[in-house]
């Protein structure tokens, strides 16, 4: 029911276990187009009630809790009574109080492992978690030491910015890369910017989620548009110095796709510091 918990699903080799998948938000990663294209797609964001149970599935998974809201998949304790168990990822769970303080990407191996014991494909799901802890342990080493430099994660919109605060997956991928988060002090995953706070703070690097979706200020090249020209968001140095490091949106949230956003800004904090 989005498309960081198909991916997972796809990964983990179940395309054939899938009634149906829905909300995608990124062109699906190239190693996985083949089994994705074998998935009934549902609907272009959340499918109806009443269409996602014609499909009768067996168990209901999603990395977002707007997947069990009432216009989309309902509830999952009203699922339960239907005989439809559902998965919510914990980063997202309905009740606050459980989400963890940060996310981190041990909590991301703990879901890859839970829906392959689900599967009954727990050799697949070792697998897979140890590919992604290798490469995060590799991608750690990739930014240049002794960096000095505050990160700005800019995930939509252009009047009200979403900026990554510190407990989401941008901060923890922020202090693995040893970069300052510019919203650090803000405890929330995300929070409404607006230009005239972010001009005083004046981030070094701007790392833009490139979502494809088509809403305002989604795209990268969309953001940058909007930053060139706007007369606040254009005095910025990052702006003015092109210090962008563009990421898949998906990868900003944690997902199959989360070490690759911490290589991906690795790498691209070496190229304008290293």
């Amino acid at each position: 029911m989005e498309q960081n918990a198909a991916e997972i699903m796809l990964s983990l080799g179940l395309a054939d276990r899938m009634a149906g998948t829905a909300y995608q938000t990124d062109p699906v990663l190239p190693a996985l187009e083949a089994s994705y294209a074998q998935v009934p797609v549902l609907a272009r964001q959340y499918p109806g009630r009443e269409a996602l149970l014609g499909k009768k599935p067996d168990f209901i998974y999603s990395m977002r809790a707007s997947a069990f809201a009432p216009e989309a998949a309902g509830s999952r304790q009203d699922l339960a009574k239907l005989g439809i168990p559902a998965y919510l990822s914990s980063n997202d769970c309905e009740d606050r109080t459980l989400i963890p303080a940060r996310a981190e990407f041990d909590a991301i191996f703990t879901e890859i492992g839970d829906i392959a014991e689900i599967f009954r494909v727990p050799g697949r799901g070792r697998e897979v978690v140890s590919d992604l802890r290798r490469r995060l342990e590799e991608a750690k080493h990739s930014a240049p030491k002794d960096l000095d430099a505050s990160v700005m994660w800019y995930y939509s919109g252009t009047r009200t910015p979403a900026i990554a605060g510190d407990t989401g997956l941008p901060g923890t991928i922020s202090r693995l890369l040893g970069a300052r988060n510019a919203f650090a002090d803000v405890t929330q995953q995300w929070t409404e910017g607006n230009w005239e706070a972010i001009a005083e703070r004046d981030p070094d690097v701007i790392v833009l989620a490139d979502l494809t979706r088509g809403g305002d200020g989604d795209s990268a090249e969309a953001k940058k548009e909007f930053l060139r020209k706007d007369p606040v968001a254009s005095k910025l140095e990052a702006v003015k110095k092109d210090r962008f490091i563009v990421v898949p949106g998906s990868s900003m949230d944690p997902s199959i796709r989360s070490v690759t956003a911490v290589e991906q800004v690795g790498q691209g904090l070496a190229r304008l510091y290293g």
